[in-house]
């Protein structure tokens, strides 16, 4: 299991603004300090934690960040209404276009999907696979 997932930001308050239009909505809660921003979902009941977590911070070595080459961080919407509505969201809080909503051929047939860079150039992907919404071929 995953426990925690950290990209690197250069301009915390900018990365900031860009994941408040998204992980909020996904049900994640931030705790922000000197060492960055800190997401975490909230415990089940008779569960430590609900992993995995999800870190924004400055680099350990004080280079500049940048976006690893093949990486990419995935959240799972309840809907496609709702990757529809964080892309847009996450797009006016400073994101790019990466990939606009909807289906792939190379995934399932409900598997609905968007992608997009944040600030600093990590590749974040919004996803629904529902199978009670309507699916590629419907």
């Amino acid at each position: 299991m995953i426990a925690y997932v950290t990209v690197g930001a250069d301009d915390i308050a900018r990365a900031k603004r860009f994941y408040a239009a998204i992980l909020p909505a996904l049900g994640y809660s931030l705790t922000e300090g000197p060492e960055g921003l800190s997401y975490a979902l909230p415990a089940p009941p008779d569960q430590a934690a609900a992993l995995p977590d999800f870190y924004v911070k400055p680099t350990f070595d004080g280079r500049p960040a940048s976006a690893g080459n093949g990486a990419m961080t995935a959240f799972e919407a309840r809907s496609q209404s709702q990757v529809r509505d964080l892309y847009a969201a996450a797009l006016t809080a400073g994101g790019f276009d990466a990939g606009q909503p909807g289906f792939r051929d190379a995934y399932g047939a409900h598997f609905y999907v968007c992608y997009l860079r944040d600030p600093q150039g990590n590749k974040i992907a919004l996803f629904s696979s529902d199978p009670n919404e309507p699916g590629r071929d419907e």
